[in-house]
């Protein structure tokens, strides 16, 4: 057990346990309802030696990209559960959650600690991410149209978790293609869903500068500077204002 994180939660009689029934769709806890969805804030995966061989990693990749953005998902160390895992803890309330092993029951868990009704289909969230995962790799083959394609099969699906980096996904893949009205939308989409996104500002500055639209371009990338003021270290971001500058220094010549 690591530090004092696993002994403060043996400490507090409050943890509970629970397991999810392999096919039972109810989601009838230990726990009442009202405990189970009150404010979740942050959920940790267990990585620690058993969990690990467990499938800890997989269970954590999975809940960092279904995750609404109110939620936060980290790697932890052990949760004195040794045995019973995966396990992970969803916090503030210190509920211990355990036997979380496959990415479907990852879905239906989260969907259950966030309060989502059951007839929300918890699979719909792992096909979108499975496009989502298709996008990428049409992306980095520059096949961007399929990219977009898959991307836009991911959010017709609706998915309870991610659908804003679906968005800024496809502004991407949009922009690439030199669709800058539509690459904007899906930014809008984005900020609409969470507005202090910075990457979904990022995009934003670069559609602009890509349309000549220097001032509005330096207002995104600002914005995305007053959110997050220690992207200024990032050299990606440090690349980005220095094509600008050079852009508006050449704009502003007689």
């Amino acid at each position: 057990m690591e530090g004092g994180f696993g002994l403060a939660f043996n400490s507090v009689l409050q943890v509970a346990r629970l397991r999810l029934p392999s096919n039972d769709k109810s989601f009838c806890f230990p726990l009442p309802r009202a405990r189970i969805n009150a404010e979740l804030k942050e959920l940790r995966v267990c990585t620690n030696r058993t969990c690990r061989r467990q499938g800890s990693m997989q269970i954590l990749e999975t809940l960092s990209s279904l995750a609404p953005p109110e939620v936060a998902v980290k790697s932890c160390g052990c949760l004195g559960r040794c045995g019973a895992g995966p396990n992970l803890v969803a916090l503030p309330d210190g509920v211990v959650v355990g036997h979380c092993g496959t990415p479907a029951r990852a879905s239906e868990m989260l969907m259950a600690l966030c309060g989502i009704k059951s007839d929300h289909d918890a699979a719909k969230n792992l096909e979108a991410l499975a496009l989502r995962k298709r996008a990428e790799a049409e992306f980095e083959k520059a096949n961007f149209s399929e990219a977009d394609r898959f991307l836009s099969q991911a959010i017709q699906l609706k998915p309870f978790g991610g659908i804003h980096v679906l968005y800024k996904d496809r502004c991407l893949a949009r922009l690439t293609m030199g669709n800058f009205s539509a690459a904007l939308e899906d930014v809008r989409e984005a900020l609409e869903l969470v507005p202090n996104y910075t990457e979904a500002y990022i995009c934003q500055g670069d559609v602009f500068l890509a349309m000549d639209q220097y001032d509005a371009a330096e207002k995104s990338y600002s914005t995305c500077l007053q959110i997050d003021p220690s992207i200024c270290r990032s050299k990606s971001f440090k690349t980005r204002i220095g094509r600008l500058q050079e852009k508006q220094t050449a704009a502003n010549k007689p």
